[in-house]
This record gives C-alpha cells, structure tokens and sequence, in this order.
C-alpha cells in the first residue's frame, strides 16, 4: 500500500477476476470518474459532472448515487477503488510535531470543524509532511456499503505527491499551480522541502495573477528570476497563461507525459485533471 492511503475493508478474500481500478474525486463543485485497466495499463472510461451550484454533502451523496445507478460502467466489480476528497478542510503538519492525539487542534486554527468531525490524516510519501483533513464521512460510508474495501485520500495529498515527484533532482525554489475550473493551489518548492502550500477560488484572470503575485511577494520571489509552471486546465493559448506571461518572466505549461494508453473519448478532459491522473 503507499504511504498515506486509508482503506476500508470487509472480510471478503475472494480474488477479483478483473483487472478494473476505479478512482472517484468527489467535491461540492463537481464528481470525476475515472477507470484504468492494469493489465493493459490504459485508461478505459473518464466522465465528470460539475454542479450548477456549490452542494452540501448529502446532496453530493445523492448526485453520486444517481450517477452511479445510471452507469452501468461504475458498477463493475472493481479490483481497486480509490476515493479522493476535495475541499478545503485540510492543514499541513510537520511529522516532527504531529501527535495524533490533537487531529482536531491543527484543523481549527484554518477551518470551521464541528466536535462531531470525522478526522483523519494521510503521510505524504515525498516529505516528513503529515495532512489533517476532514472526509465526506457520508461518501465513504456509502461507498463501503457498495463496494466494500477501498482506499481515500485528500486531494491535496496526490496533488503534492506528484509535485515532489515532478520536482525531483531540481534544486531551484519553484512555483507550482494546479488550476482547476473553480480553484487553484499554488505550491512552492526548493529543493526537498515544502515552502509553501495554498489554494485559492477564482473568476477572472485579474484574481489569478493576483494571488500568484502576492504569493511571490509575500516569499520574496522576483518575477524576473523563479519558475513558474502551470499545470492542469491551461494551455499556452488561453488567457490566463497570456497574464501570467506579462508578469512574470519564466512561465511554462507542464507538458504532461500521461503513463497511460487513453481510450476515452474526452481525453482533453482527462489531461486537464492533474490530480486524478496521478490517483492510481
């Protein structure tokens, strides 16, 4: 198992036939579903909704069933299953200082917790970095009820993960951004070490470039001098690669090397999720 992966298991030890992994990334915003056969190592069915507005979780939970009863290709019998949850009630803690006794005192000081949250934690495999987050109880919970044993993760947990891997043998502090339709994160490394983790909503390009550049500001970063890579729903013909162009001297969009054979139709789709690609 990887470092940091939760798993919910039964008692059922017969051997799955297939060779289907199904990972899920669940969020008030929006569900992603994404299937990859390991025997011939290609990603096989990629769907995804996004909701008309923000939802709680029950209704999320509902969206999900539905989606689910209504694609046969979900209810398969899975070989593994991985669920990502995405929201915004997550910190950072260096695995020095942790103590699983205080899960609930690293989470207040940056989000709003109730006494009855659940709250775990996952290992980043790439640093001595533990993350406190709150799940979807709910989710799993229906998800157990379904399928039986699988594995959850915060989103952040994959998405830093692959930065660190991205980042490897590099020793210049860089500024990474994973951009998704609603957020962004910005993560900024050098070396080995974790400078700096963030994620941020957005609407325009102004609120885009904005936060980028007070976060360099804020590090004391000059734009003429550190790299800045984007990552995910970006290309180099869209207008918030041009903004960040103006500003900044050194910007370049990750040109993913996807370890997988695609047969999906909305493959553009799939690339553009950085973090659900790096789920398996």
């Amino acid at each position: 198992m990887e470092t940091g992966q939760k798993t919910f298991q039964t008692n059922n030890s017969i051997e799955k036939i297939l060779n289907n992994t199904l990972s899920i990334q669940v969020s008030l915003s929006g569900l992603s579903f994404c299937i990859l056969n390991t025997e011939s190592n290609t990603i096989i069915h990629y769907s995804s909704i996004s909701f008309d507005k923000t939802l709680n979780p029950r209704e999320v939970l509902d969206e999900l069933k539905t989606h689910l009863s209504t694609n046969k290709v979900l209810l398969q019998d899975f070989n593994a299953i991985r669920l990502i949850h995405e929201n915004e009630i997550s910190t950072l803690v260096p695995k020095s200082l942790f103590n699983e006794d205080n899960l609930a005192d690293y989470l207040k000081f940056n989000a709003k917790i109730l006494s009855n949250d659940y709250i775990t934690y996952d290992e980043l495999a790439q640093a001595d970095i533990i993350n406190v987050y709150v799940p979807y109880v709910n989710i799993n919970n229906f998800l157990y009820d379904t399928f039986g044993t699988f594995e959850f993760n915060h989103y952040s947990t994959i998405l830093l993960n692959a930065i660190f891997e991205l980042h490897k043998d590099k020793n210049e502090i860089t500024m990474y951004v994973n951009i998704a339709k609603q957020h962004f994160e910005i993560i900024v490394i050098k070396g080995n070490n974790l400078i700096l983790y963030n994620t941020f909503e957005y609407s325009t390009k102004e609120d885009f470039i904005y936060y980028i550049l007070f976060t360099a500001e804020q590090l004391e970063l000059d734009p003429e001098a550190f790299p800045l890579v984007l990552i995910g729903n970006i290309s180099e013909n869209d207008n918030f690669y041009n903004i960040a162009y103006t500003y900044i001297r050194h910007v370049s969009v990750f040109k993913n090397r996807l370890k997988y054979t695609l047969e999906i139709e909305n493959d553009e789709a799939f690339r553009n999720n950085f973090v659900l690609q790096n789920s398996f």
